[in-house]
């Protein structure tokens, strides 16, 4: 099976109907209250390739996806790191260039939709357009392989408004280790610790998520600035590589940063990724399925809602295991027991998980009936994020100021 194809086999085959055990459980009129006044961010969207078509509109409610300007309304989504990403396969200019296509597609849709949306690099900017009644559009690069190598190229994205950078994807870059690579540096280069200090004088976010354990000692190590996972969860409970040991998850805390926990099912459920393993036949079915129903290869928007949908009916089927949303609140209650409500939020990377933003309320519930307070729950929500990106912030300017 192509890599491509096994990156988006992989995203759905645990994207199953969690969202069906979801629409069993009422939401009260306090969880849909403490949500709609919280600020509510998710550090990682899925989504982006679908705004490279000039005739997808976000501000139209859609029948497929889970990310519009009209369901982010209504389940309170306040802010939305949109992830600008490609294959590890597509490095050099053609990476850089692609990249750039994705920005400009943001860019493009706040412009189209200034009632509605803005687009914000700071943690004060995003409470401004909360104030204002409007979602804050923030983007996230997940992948050090777009940057082609070279330090200006970071700052040009910088410069458009990205606001974190995920080191590795699902393959090594020429400068750092992939939790899924070869562990080809032992790490980080000397230059990946470059970048990491050039992230930080820039007020960029260093994610963590799918990098190597190596490498995330190494980049904690040199960043002074909280980092961030913006979509893992808890090995202890799921041991898949992306996910974070209990250890990392403390040393991480530790240095102020957040695990933002990812709601597709692959890095939730055990059962889930035992399934997967046990008949290789079923990766190879989805794929063969998404290759007839989206002919065009380069078309990862096709690819991405075709997967959704191959893969739920798998599941209905009863050919993969259905898992419950409540797997999200086991997780964030894990994380929260290890480190405290201060280091967790949500990286939900939609559309895998709880199929649209409408039901965001849902983990607000589930979070009041384990007991946990208000203001906890407005950290995990979002009030986390902002903190980071607030102290993100704050060695930007004192690294600048000693030059």
């Amino acid at each position: 099976m192509d890599k491509k194809l096994r990156r988006i086999v992989a995203i759905f085959a645990s994207g199953c109907l969690m969202a069906m055990g979801a629409a069993a459980d009422s939401v009260s009129e306090k969880a849909k209250k403490l949500t709609h006044s919280a600020i509510v961010v998710d550090t990682h969207d899925d989504t982006t390739q679908r705004l490279l078509d000039p005739k997808f509109d976000l501000g139209v409610r859609h029948s497929d996806g889970s990310i519009d300007i009209p369901r982010m309304k209504e389940g309170g989504l306040d802010g939305i790191f949109f992830s600008i990403w490609m294959s590890g396969k597509v490095t050099g200019p053609e990476a850089v260039k692609r990249a750039t296509a994705q920005i400009d597609a943001v860019r493009e849709q706040v412009r189209k939709h200034p009632n509605e949306m803005v687009l914000a690099t700071t943690a004060a900017e995003v409470r401004a357009a909360k104030k204002q009644g409007k979602i804050a559009a923030l983007m996230g690069v997940e992948g050090g392989h777009m940057i082609n190598s070279d330090l200006g190229v970071l700052r040009t994205y910088a410069s458009l408004g990205v606001r974190y950078m995920t080191l590795t994807h699902s393959i090594d870059v020429e400068w750092a280790d992939s939790s899924t690579g070869k562990a080809a540096h032992n790490g980080l280069t000397d230059f990946g610790k470059d970048v990491v200090r050039e992230m930080n004088r820039l007020g960029v976010i260093v994610d963590i998520s799918h990098v190597s354990d190596k490498t995330f000692y190494d980049a904690l190590a040199v960043s002074k600035a909280p980092m961030f996972a913006s979509h893992s969860s808890c090995r202890a409970i799921c041991d898949a590589p992306r996910n974070m040991t209990d250890q990392m998850i403390k040393d991480l805390a530790a240095k102020g940063g957040v695990i933002q926990i990812n709601y597709h099912v692959g890095f939730l459920s055990q059962e889930f990724r035992d399934a997967e393993k046990k008949d290789p036949a079923i990766n190879e079915g989805i794929a063969k399925e998404i290759n007839t129903r989206c002919p065009d290869e380069n078309d990862e928007a096709c690819q991405l809602i075709q997967g959704d949908k191959i893969t739920r009916e798998y599941v209905a089927a009863g050919t993969l295991p259905k898992v419950d949303y409540t797997k999200i609140i086991e997780h964030i209650d894990h994380a929260v027991k290890l480190v405290g409500a201060d280091h967790v939020g949500l990286g939900a990377n939609m559309p895998y998980g709880m199929e649209d933003a409408t039901m965001i309320p849902k983990i607000t519930e589930a979070l009041l009936q384990k007991g946990y307070s208000e203001s906890d729950i407005r950290k995990i929500l979002g009030g986390n994020t902002l903190r980071v990106m607030s102290e993100v912030e704050r060695v930007s300017r004192e690294t600048n100021s000693k030059k």
